[in-house]
């Protein structure tokens, strides 16, 4: 069966004739990364990806995580692969090389993480855990923090949890318990019971280093009173060597739908005897800092679920052209017609079509956001700093939840592919589907993420952020308008993109009203539909690109990936589209049935 993970061509297109990442080497940061060398980077994951680590993906799918006696086993099959990985550096690709980093781009970085996260996510997961809770240390830890623990956890030497859930506060985090008492050393003592933590416990390591979300005795109620503390599963002595084994302890693990190769733990703090940790930061100001963390968390979740979908989208392609079944459509009555690959029915190239939109448009979007992470580094001016950061926390949201849904519905049309094929696991589709459908949940479930995006996102700096998004979709629009060819595309996607101002308007007046939950009724609608501009916008940003290629004679072996954009876009634009202009209207009628219906009339 033909192993995929992504579509390099496509890579290569967004990285270098989208956002033109040769043109980093003009910053003496960068210097080094010319086209010869990310070249070589991307080949290399490329190949370590195929070799090691997509070998190991239905297998460790299979086996699963074991618990047995406190102990938790990941897929036996991982261990060889997760050495190669910290071997070969692949941990932390954009941090600096003096904390253990590579020192990339975070652009060029995605590009290699395509492969190395849609290779095996729940085995590199493992490694690249850990690097938000450095992360955290680096920006917010004490100069001996930073020493024990930021190199460890970027090499993955260690890695990191997240302890945030509890039985009675998941979305709701103020409502945790979890207590931390100031011992005399400064240290602290934590009490209490978290779940669903991520990689809370393995085998794969010799410490996992997590930070805890916890309260401290007469902090404030709410999220005003919570802390952060890093905890290590041994203590770290200040020369940095291993101590006690400290009492955070693994009761359970889930038996999960998908991500079987990720053990998603129940984790006990101070139930056997004493479990120390390091405050980090101010006491009642960890929410400020684990932000830092799950916007990071976020947008690699959304990236997630979109290496999925770029799977699914070549295996129902490649399965669509080999698999024979069916005569063509214009062979009529004609009983001796041979059958035909079914990439030859226009129902199928429907459904590829719309997949192929929609991973190409989220891989456009993904890497925008990276580009303007890279230029949020680079630029001098506050102004400009301002720019950038206001288009990525807008943009955070969105990437999360709108790549969740659609990279799961990916994944079903491309099980729709395979025909009743892509409902067994002899297929790759099948895992796919059970894998994505997690991205939707956690990290703050879509709905949160919505009202995120309504509350808070759209509305900072009084909209700003949301007004220098138009500018941008509306650049792209000029520039396509140049091309004959996309006059009409560009009209559409304009008409689009002012009636989603004026939604967007709309609703946060009605959001800001005393009528507020009807406005937040509608907040999800709003993010898909904001989405789908997005993805609008994205190709064709594509399509002018390619236009503009096919003007100058393209070689052979490129006219047609060119033509597939404008074709792309064309379908997008004036098939999808349009819907999303219906679903724009029933927001705009903000009708408060949701809000009305009584709890009787759900049923029992």
């Amino acid at each position: 069966m033909a192993q995929f993970i992504t579509n390099r061509r496509d890579i290569d297109f967004v990285l270098f004739e989208q956002f033109d990442a040769g043109s980093l080497t003009q910053y003496e940061k960068y210097a080094e990364f010319n086209r010869k060398t990310i070249d070589l980077i991307i080949n290399e994951a490329r190949n370590f990806a195929l070799k090691e680590l997509l070998p190991t993906n239905a297998e460790g799918d299979r086996e699963g995580v074991s618990f047995e006696n406190g102990e938790v086993r990941v897929p036996q099959c991982y261990h060889r692969p997760y050495k190669l990985y910290l071997e070969g550096e692949w941990p932390s690709l954009s941090e600096p090389v003096e904390q253990g980093g590579q020192g990339m781009p975070p652009i060029v970085a995605r590009a290699a993480y395509e492969y190395l996260i849609g290779g095996n996510y729940c085995c590199v997961n493992y490694a690249n855990f850990g690097h938000g809770t450095g992360k955290m240390i680096q920006l917010f830890g004490t100069e001996e923090q930073k020493k024990l623990f930021v190199e460890k956890l970027y090499k993955a030497e260690w890695t990191g949890g997240m302890l945030l859930t509890e039985a009675e506060a998941g979305s709701d985090v103020g409502a945790l318990t979890t207590e931390a008492v100031k011992n005399e050393d400064g240290t602290y003592s934590l009490s209490g019971t978290k779940i669903f933590i991520t990689n809370g416990e393995h085998d794969l390591t010799e410490n996992i280093i997590s930070p805890v979300l916890a309260r401290t005795p007469g902090a404030p109620a709410g999220t005003k009173g919570i802390s952060i503390f890093i905890v290590p599963k041994y203590w770290v002595n200040p020369d940095g060597s291993l101590g006690d084994r400290n009492d955070i302890v693994c009761t359970g693990i889930e038996e999960k739908m998908g991500i079987h190769g990720s053990a998603t733990c129940t984790m006990a703090l101070g139930t056997r005897g004493q479990c120390r940790g390091f405050l980090l930061g101010e006491e009642n100001k960890g929410m400020k800092i684990m932000f830092h963390m799950m916007n990071e968390a976020r947008l690699g979740v959304g990236f997630q679920a979109f290496t999925s979908a770029a799977a699914a989208y070549q295996y129902a392609v490649n399965y669509a052209r080999q698999r024979i079944q069916g005569r063509d459509l214009t062979a009529g009555k004609d009983k001796d017609a041979s059958a035909v690959p079914i990439i030859r029915q226009p129902d199928v190239r429907r459904m590829l079509t719309w997949m192929k939109a929609y991973v190409e448009g989220l891989r456009s979007f993904i890497y925008y956001t990276d580009h303007a992470m890279t230029s949020l580094e680079l630029v001098e001016s506050a102004e400009d700093r301002q720019y950038y950061q206001g288009l990525i926390d807008l943009f955070i949201p969105i990437v999360k939840a709108f790549n969740a849904q659609r990279a799961f519905d990916v994944c079903v049309q491309a099980m729709q592919v395979y025909g009743g094929y892509g409902y067994t696991k002899e297929y790759p589709v099948e895992q796919l589907v059970r894998d994505s459908k997690i991205t939707s949940i956690y990290e703050g479930t879509d709905g949160i993420q919505s009202m995120d995006l309504l509350g808070r996102k759209i509305v900072m700096d009084g909209g700003k952020a949301f007004g220098d998004f138009m500018k941008e979709v509306q650049s792209t629009i000029s520039r396509a308008r140049k091309n004959e060819n996309l006059g009409e595309m560009a009209g559409s996607l304009e008409k689009a993109a002012n009636r989603l101002s004026e939604v967007c308007t709309n609703l946060a007046k009605t959001a800001a009203s005393s009528d507020t939950k009807r406005a937040f009724a509608h907040s999800f609608p709003f993010l898909e539909a904001m989405g789908d501009v997005i993805v609008g916008w994205m190709l064709l940003w594509r399509a002018a690109i390619a236009s503009e290629k096919l003007e100058k004679g393209p070689k052979a072996k490129d006219k047609a990936f060119y033509q597939g954009q404008r074709t792309t876009a064309d379908f997008f634009i004036h098939t999808v589209l349009p819907q999303t202009l219906g679903k724009m209207e029933s927001i705009d009628r903000m009708s408060a049935a949701a809000v009305d219906m009584e709890e009787a009339g759900f049923g029992s």
